[in-house]
Formats: structure tokens, C-alpha cells, sequence
């Protein structure tokens, strides 16, 4: 019990030390400020909707939907889709947990508390326990955000609202339990081969919960999620479980919450008990995971420069490529040739036509009524948000970390084009290759093929624009992790959002996909010339620092 004090008194300690240091830079409560108000003024603004709803009209609306006895396939297909999210990140974390242990600890945690006198099993049932509290603040305001537009439809208490910070809590949290588990006693057994052939099993046995239904029913979107949307889907483990906990706000069972709860507690004891028995001296087997973990948060932060023979394919590939020039142009050749290693074409490879191929499949079925437009539409919205977040990625590889870009004899907007120009080739290859045959097999809108290139390069860009803007136009990294989260809010709010709600405008009038785009591409052009026109500034600038 001692040693669980002397950790518990250990926090304390490092909890007073931020504090301390946030009172002597009172600035660095801006960003939390800004994000309490931001989610205060929607959530509240909801609140006061709410009170202008008539009680009555909803409940002659419930009274008549009643009525109805045909399945809302809107509500079915929206259930199981998040049902569906929620169980492919079970199934990649149940795979990533064959290939690497997890750790609860820090390299700092490693050299104090390693060789202190705390016995490694209490040392580590602690910090296994630690862990929910970040996951729940995490996840308290997730629904607090998420909640807020909805907050007008259901009677969203503090009792709701704490329920469903639970069921979100739950499901993250005690997922790295079952991946350390899943590690040790593959340590200490030598048992991956079973271990994967279970995960395996376990995802052909979900896919077939989609396709039966799907293949059974008259359209296959109509029936895809007619069993993990269903109510007996609740016992589920894991995203059942926590599904079940969060739907409190619409069965308002105490009961059925509490119950799953109980569940999820019960698992960890036993996942615990588990852990303590088999893993034995763990703390050679988590050091080189803390460590690789360790260098991860480093080249988040701009401190160290990530490798670029990540997700490479051939990094021995002999090449013969032609001069490209000189100057900036060495820049161009530079990537050329690494992305010419890293792949079986330097401007299309294997994850392009991958990503090319799932939509033609998708407009293809679409012709046989397995799937509907809306799903395609679903698609290429995700890869355009998938382009954006690769783009915000993109400043912590390549020669923007490299003393030697500021040594080129050419000019800071030519040095600039050269470092972006083969990304920008990829993308726009990439998103032609997949948006002209899916538009013209399921006969969709042929303004897209126009328009999802130009949203794909533009959010790509953006993306890359807020990145840089923070790497480097700020040198601390104080700064960086105050000044970024208020560059991406303010992108957000006042530009991103404007352009989405100009997209939902356009479809609302008009009750056409191209119509949204059209104002989403209208609304992302703006922002990314104005997030172009500061990166641009900031480039220049960049040669008369002391690197």
C-alpha cells in the first residue's frame, strides 16, 4: 500500500510543477480557454433551442412514426456504419498487438521508477489504472462536442452525458490492457500463430455479419447492417458493450447501463490478474516499446525528423533516372528519386490504385443495387479528410528539417514549388485515376470529375499550410503546442466549417452531391490561398534565421 502512495504522491508532485509553470505564463490558458468557450457557446446555444421545441408536435410525431412498421434503413445504416468504425479500430488494435507491445510508461517513468524500490507488478497495475483518467477526460469532452447538435432532440443531462463519457472511456482504455495481455503471453508462450489465426477468424466472422444480411435482403445497403445495428448486437464484447452504455440517452434503463459497466470492470479485473501472472519481469520487453514511443512523440513535435523509408516497398531498387537541372530543381529530383524507392511508379503506386480500386468496386456495385451513390459519396468525402491530415503530416519528413534547403542558390518561392511539386503530381494523379472511371460507371455527376481533384489538392495544401505555419515560423516548443491548436481552431471556425456549411447549403437547395462540392471547393479555395499566401511569407523568411 506504501508504494501505491509514493507513486500516487509522485503525480501529485508533477501535477503542481504544471500548474506552477502555467501561473508563471498566464498566455498559456489562452488555447483551453478558447476551446472551453468554443464548446460552451455551442453547447448552451443548443440548450436554449431546445426550450423552443413544442413537447406536443414531437410527440405526435413519435405517435405517427410509430405508425410506420418498415425498417428506417437511414437510422439502420448510420448505427451500423459507427457500430462498423468502432469494430474495424478493434480489429487493427487486436493486429497491432501481434506486432508490438504496448506501455504505459515514459522514458522518464523508465529511469526513475524502474530502479526504484516498487515491486514491477504494483508498479504496473498502477499505471494500468492511471490510464483511464486522461481516457476519460478525452472522452468527456469528445461527447460534450459531439453532443452539442444534438442537444436539442434529447434531454441530454448531466446523467446522459456522464453515462456516454463512460461508454467512450471504456472501449479506449481497456484496449491496451488486452494488447499488453495479447503480447505477453505471446513472450512467454510463443503463440502468435494462434493468436492471429483468432483475430483473423474473428474479422471473416464480422464481414459475414455484414454480407448475409446484405446478400439476403433486396438492395445489400438496405440489409449490410441489419445485425450489428440491432439491439442484440449490445452484448457484443467491447463495442456492444459500450454501445450499450451510450444509448442510454434513448432506452433510459439505468439498468442495462450499469450492467455493461459492470461487465467492463469484471473483464479488467480479470485482464489484470492475467497480466500479473504471466508477464513476470515485463521491464525489458517495455523499454524498447517505450522508447520507439518516445521517438514517435519527438517527431510530433518537430524535435526529431521522422524517417522516410516509412512504408517504403523497394528501398534497394536500383534507379537510372535522367538531370533534372539544377538548383531548386534538386529538391524535386530528390523526392523523385526517394519516391521512385518507395513504390513501383514515383508518381502512382501500389496504395493509390488500392484506394482507386475500392471506389471503381463501389461504383460498380453500385449498378447491381448493392450499394447506393450516397455510400460512393461517403467515400470520396474520407479521402478527401484522409488528404487533409497526410498534408498537415507532411513537415515533419523531408527537406524542411534539412539545413541545406536554405543553401540552394535559387529563390525561396522556387525552392518552395520544387519541395511540394511531386506531391502535388501524386495527388492529382491519384484522385483522376479514381474519380473519372467511378463517375462514369455509376453514372454520377460529371462535374465531380473536375471538382474532387480540386478539393483533394486544396485541403491537401491546406493541411500542409497549417503545419508549417507553426513548424516553422515558431522555434520553442512551448509555442508550437499553444499557437498550433489556435491556428487549426481558427482554420477551422472561420474557414474549413464556412466552406462545409456552404457545401450543406448548396445540397440542402438543391438535393445534389455536385452541388455541395461546388460550395465546399468554393469555400476551401479561398482558405487555401490565404493559408498559402502566410506560408509563402513564412518561407521566406526562413533563410535568415540561424539554423
Amino acid at each position: 500500500m506504501n508504494e501505491f502512495k509514493l507513486l500516487i504522491r509522485k503525480d501529485l508532485f508533477i501535477l503542481v510543477n504544471n500548474i506552477k509553470l502555467i501561473l508563471r505564463n498566464p498566455l498559456r490558458l489562452l488555447p483551453y480557454i478558447f476551446v472551453l468557450g468554443y464548446f460552451s457557446f455551442f453547447y448552451f446555444r443548443r440548450s436554449g433551442k431546445k426550450s423552443e421545441i413544442n413537447t406536443e408536435e414531437i410527440g405526435n410525431l413519435q405517435d405517427a412514426a410509430g405508425q410506420f412498421e418498415q425498417v428506417d434503413f437511414a437510422v439502420q445504416n448510420i448505427a451500423g456504419g459507427i457500430t462498423l468504425l468502432a469494430l474495424a479500430f478493434l480489429m487493427f488494435q487486436l493486429y497491432r498487438a501481434t506486432k508490438k507491445n504496448i506501455s504505459f510508461f515514459s522514458m522518464a517513468d523508465v529511469n526513475l521508477l524502474f530502479t526504484s524500490p516498487v515491486s514491477p507488478p504494483k508498479l504496473l497495475m498502477y499505471y494500468m489504472i492511471r490510464s483511464i483518467v486522461p481516457s476519460l477526460g478525452g472522452s468527456f469532452i469528445f461527447v460534450i462536442y459531439s453532443t452539442a447538435q444534438l442537444n436539442d432532440v434529447f434531454d441530454l443531462t448531466p446523467l446522459n452525458l456522464i453515462l456516454m463519457s463512460i461508454g467512450v472511456t471504456m472501449f479506449f482504455f481497456i484496449l491496451s490492457p488486452i494488447k499488453f495481455l495479447i503480447y505477453t503471453l505471446n513472450t512467454k508462450y510463443n503463440i502468435l500463430c494462434y493468436i492471429k489465426n483468432g483475430v483473423f477468424a474473428l474479422g471473416v466472422i464480422l464481414l459475414l455479419m455484414i454480407l448475409i444480411p446484405g446478400l439476403m435482403a433486396e438492395k445489400f445497403w438496405q440489409g449490410m447492417f441489419a445485425w450489428i445495428s440491432s439491439p442484440w448486437f449490445d452484448f457484443f464484447p467491447l463495442v456492444g458493450w459500450s454501445r450499450g452504455i451510450i444509448t442510454f440517452v434513448s432506452h433510459n434503463n439505468i439498468w442495462i447501463s450499469l450492467g455493461f459497466i459492470g461487465v467492463y470492470l469484471l473483464s479488467f479485473l480479470i485482464i489484470v490478474q492475467l497480466v500479473l501472472t504471466h508477464a513476470g519481469y515485463y521491464y525489458e520487453d517495455v523499454l524498447d516499446s517505450t522508447q520507439s514511443n518516445e521517438e514517435v512523440k519527438e517527431k510530433a513535435k518537430g524535435k526529431q525528423q521522422a524517417s522516410e523509408s516509412t512504408g517504403s516497398l523497394n528501398l534497394n531498387k536500383k534507379l537510372e533516372l535522367k538531370d533534372f537541372g539544377t538548383g531548386a530543381t534538386a529538391l524535386y529530383w530528390r523526392n523523385y528519386v526517394h519516391s521512385s524507392r518507395q513504390d513501383f511508379h514515383p508518381l502512382f503506386g501500389l496504395y493509390g490504385l488500392g484506394f482507386s480500386a475500392i471506389a471503381i468496386i463501389m461504383a460498380i456495385l453500385s449498378n447491381f443495387d448493392w450499394f447506393s451513390h450516397k455510400i460512393i459519396y461517403g467515400y470520396l468525402i474520407m479521402m478527401v479528410g484522409m488528404y487533409f491530415m497526410a498534408g498537415m503530416g507532411r513537415t515533419s519528413i523531408g527537406d524542411l528539417k534539412k539545413p541545406y534547403f536554405i543553401l540552394i542558390p535559387a529563390s525561396w518561392t522556387s525552392k518552395f514549388w520544387n519541395m511540394i511539386k511531386l506531391d502535388i503530381y501524386q495527388t492529382l494523379i491519384m484522385s483522376v485515376i479514381m474519380v473519372i472511371p467511378t463517375v462514369l460507371i455509376a453514372d454520377l455527376s460529371w462535374g465531380l470529375m473536375f471538382l474532387f481533384p480540386f478539393c483533394m489538392i486544396a485541403f491537401y495544401l491546406t493541411g500542409f499550410a497549417i503545419t508549417l505555419t507553426t513548424q516553422v515560423g515558431f522555434d520553442e516548443g512551448w509555442d508550437r503546442k499553444l499557437i498550433k491548436p489556435v491556428i487549426i481552431g481558427g482554420v477551422f471556425l472561420f474557414g474549413i466549417l464556412p466552406s462545409l456549411a456552404a457545401g450543406v447549403f448548396g445540397f440542402v437547395i438543391s438535393r445534389q452531391f455536385i452541388f455541395a462540392m461546388t460550395g465546399v471547393s468554393m469555400g476551401i479555395f479561398i482558405v487555401a490561398a490565404v493559408m498559402l499566401h502566410v506560408t509563402l511569407d513564412i518561407i521566406s523568411k526562413v533563410e535568415f534565421k540561424e539554423m
